[in-house]
């Protein structure tokens, strides 16, 4: 197969994406096993303890999660499938939409029970952003409660999906023996220990009617697409399969419909059916338009066709640290790239590279390959670069449009245990910033911490775990420090003398003056003011004055957090023709500070987030009553179709573990985004206990 070039419209690019613990895995491990890719099939939580195909990380096998998307490539009828499993938690979210971000279709994967859960919509609004057309597969029929008409009803008032049922299930539950399909008007059994063998029959006759039902609402529906089906509909003449499966296709490829296939993958039954409908109605490269930026015109859109004969333009989507190197995953959009050939990263000051090694992954396995063309999906080794960098040959300057990237939402501190590990833990973040763009890391100057944020506790906590196992290095966490401020809501005066007389010439400095709040709107923190008259002291002293004031605010006296919003304004003084030194003016004016700072009624502030919180409509009181017992102002409220969305403003202090205590509150489907918005006054009982505890840790350290 890598010798011969294939036939661009059988090639099909998908992701399988879902709600967490809908069945993706377990249906990828299938469609390996149909295509003969593997011989035998393992289960996600199977009591072998391999694990499924796809989840090939330890910590995923110990979860029974996926935490990365895996590729594969698979031959299913002639067609040339490219297959990424992309993870289901909220938290991995990156990983669905730089899947989605290079494929061509996909498969959303909702369970017969629970229907669009939370998740569901995430991934469903993904696939809009990228414009990906795609099929909806009912997995685990086998279920107690199945109800694949239920969940078409569900994409269509929760996800807005025009979605129709194109195959109909025999029977559900324990009794799902097969599908009928609606556009051949056939009955499908699954034969054989692992459904391999499909027997094809007529249509039970007592299902007889739904079929026909089922199948004129889809002709009628249809006929809106495709004008052939309209007359034959308008006529009623019978409308032949494969003017009605043109017709769906073209539908599902305008983003406009759904076609919905019912299936259990664990019980083996259905998966066939599906991978033909993904060879009949998902799109293959040349049907979707990719567009892409000509940096020579100033960054003018244009699309790319997908032909091989033209300039090169490959996107990295997607970093692994292997065994031998980075390995970076490339969809190729245009021309062709082989073993050897020197290619150009555009999105990085085009940084020459040569390819030394060009491989197709198959989960964690790599079969190596000469050369690759547009529409492919394959991994290079050997090439540095970032996620979401365009490669181009030579001639070719263009950029491919960047992927969205959410904001981190949760912070952590993080140091190693052991202090020889230091080198290994500086790896380990440094590599899993360029792996994932949602993954941030920096230093905190006043606290001296490195701080880690990510998506949610999860994300960080297999970081941690994953630090600790790769890398060898234990962590550990603590709880991120937030960063107060104090400032001063009064005026206070200071008169000060510094003297000392030790033998020679000694030190002399006074200065007198008063400390004041700036107004609210003052772009600076700090500002210093002169008003000495008649030379009391002498100008060449005056900014050894504003450097001791403006060494003394670095940290205030409540918390030893720095001073903000002081204006310090010096009106008299004296010095000593002898004894009088810069020296002497800056010590002068850091005791002076210290001694008006009490005086001008000292306050503690802190940051408040911009919090919005979005979760269906029923949870909307207890999300209401978590925000006012963390000290939270609602600003407002709104409902969008069956969710709503809070907006509020509350103490970041008051928001760790903020995460979890929401997912519990809705049921896992509320989701919460939050950004600073201003410094407030921390309430008196809570600056209290501050003051106290920092005046407890200063007395404990001068033992």
């Amino acid at each position: 197969m890598a010798g011969e070039r294939i036939n661009l419209e059988n090639v099909r690019n998908i992701g399988i994406s879902a709600h967490i613990d809908s069945g993706k895995t377990t249906l990828s491990e299938r469609i390996l096993f149909y295509t003969r890719k593997i011989h035998k099939i393992e289960e996600v939580r199977g009591k072998s303890g391999v694990g499924a195909t796809m989840d090939f990380m330890d910590l995923e096998r110990e979860k029974g999660i996926t935490i990365q998307s895996a590729a594969t490539y698979c031959v299913w009828k002639d067609h040339n499938i490219n297959l990424i499993d992309t993870p289901g938690h909220v938290d991995f979210t990156i990983e669905v939409e730089r899947a989605l971000r290079v494929l061509d279709g996909a498969v959303l994967v909702l369970c017969s029970v629970s229907g669009v859960q939370s998740q569901s919509i995430t991934v469903d609004r993904q696939m809009k952003r990228y414009k990906v057309p795609r099929i909806a597969f009912v997995n685990k029929m086998d279920r107690a409660g199945a109800n694949p008409f239920r969940v078409t009803q569900q994409l269509r008032e929760k996800l807005g999906h025009n979605a129709h049922l194109i195959n109909l299930p025999i029977g559900a539950e324990d009794k799902f023996k097969g599908i009928v399909d609606i556009i051949e008007m056939n009955a499908i059994y699954f034969d054989g220990e692992n459904g391999e063998s499909l027997r094809i029959e007529s249509i039970p006759p007592e299902m007889l009617d739904d079929a026909k039902k089922y199948r004129d609402e889809l002709v009628a529906e249809m006929g809106n697409f495709d004008d052939a089906v309209a007359d034959h509909y308008l006529n009623g003449h019978e409308v032949p399969a494969d003017e009605l499966r043109r017709a769906v296709r073209k539908a599902t490829l305008s983003l406009k419909f759904t076609p919905v296939m019912v299936g259990s993958a664990f019980k083996n039954k259905g998966v066939q059916t599906l991978l033909d409908g993904v060879n009949y109605y998902l799109p293959n490269p040349t049907e979707v338009t990719n567009e892409a930026h000509d940096q020579n015109k100033n960054e003018e859109k244009i699309v790319l066709d997908s032909d091989s004969t033209k300039g090169l333009v490959a996107l990295a989507f997607k970093l692994e640290d292997g065994r031998y190197g980075q390995l970076t995953y490339m969809r190729i959009y245009r021309g062709t790239v082989k073993k050897g050939d020197t290619i150009y990263n555009r999105s990085n000051s085009d940084k020459k590279v040569k390819v030394p090694r060009l491989v197709r992954m198959h989960a964690d396995e790599m079969n190596d390959i000469e050369s690759a063309s547009a529409g492919d999906i394959v991994a290079m080794f050997g090439v540095e670069c970032a996620s979401g960098d365009t490669f181009c040959d030579e001639d070719t300057n263009v950029t491919m449009t960047s992927m969205f990237i959410p904001a981190a939402v949760i912070s952590l501190a993080v140091a190693p245990k052991d202090k020889a590990a230091q080198t290994n833990f500086s790896k380990a973040l440094n590599r899993f910033t360029k792996e994932d763009p949602t993954f941030r890391v920096h230093r905190d100057e006043e606290s001296a911490q490195t701080i880690i944020s990510g998506m949610g506790e999860l994300h960080l906590e297999i970081y941690i775990e994953r630090i600790k196992r790769e890398y060898n290095c234990e962590v550990i966490a603590g709880k991120p420090q937030v960063a107060f401020r104090e400032t001063i809501t009064g005026q206070g005066d200071f008169d000060y003398t510094h003297k000392k007389q030790t033998g020679g010439s000694g030190q002399f400095a006074r200065v007198c003056g008063f400390i004041e709040p700036l107004p609210v709107d003052a772009v600076e923190p700090y500002e210093f003011v002169d008003e000495i008259k008649g030379g009391s002291i002498p100008r060449e002293f005056i900014p050894a004055c504003d450097k001791g004031f403006k060494e003394q605010v670095k940290k205030g006296a409540l918390i030893g957090f720095p001073v903000v919003g002081v204006r310090i304004t010096i009106n008299d003084g004296a010095y000593h023709d002898v004894d009088s030194s810069e020296m002497a003016f800056k010590i002068a004016a850091m005791a002076a500070f210290r001694e008006a700072y009490p005086r001008a009624k000292p306050i503690v502030l802190e940051p408040i987030m911009k919090l919005q919180v979005q979760a269906p409509e029923e949870f909307q009181g207890s999300i209401m009553g978590q925000i006012n017992q963390r000290r939270g102002m609602i600003m407002g409220s709104a409902n969008l179709e069956t969710y709503t969305v809070i907006d509020a403003e509350v103490p970041l202090t008051e928001m760790f573990g903020y995460s979890t205590d929401l997912r519990s509150a809705t049921q896992g489907k509320g989701e919460f985004t939050m950004e600073f918005a201003k410094y407030a006054p921390v309430p008196r009982n809570v600056q209290e206990e501050m003051v106290a505890a920092y005046a407890k840790k200063r007395a404990d350290a001068n033992k």
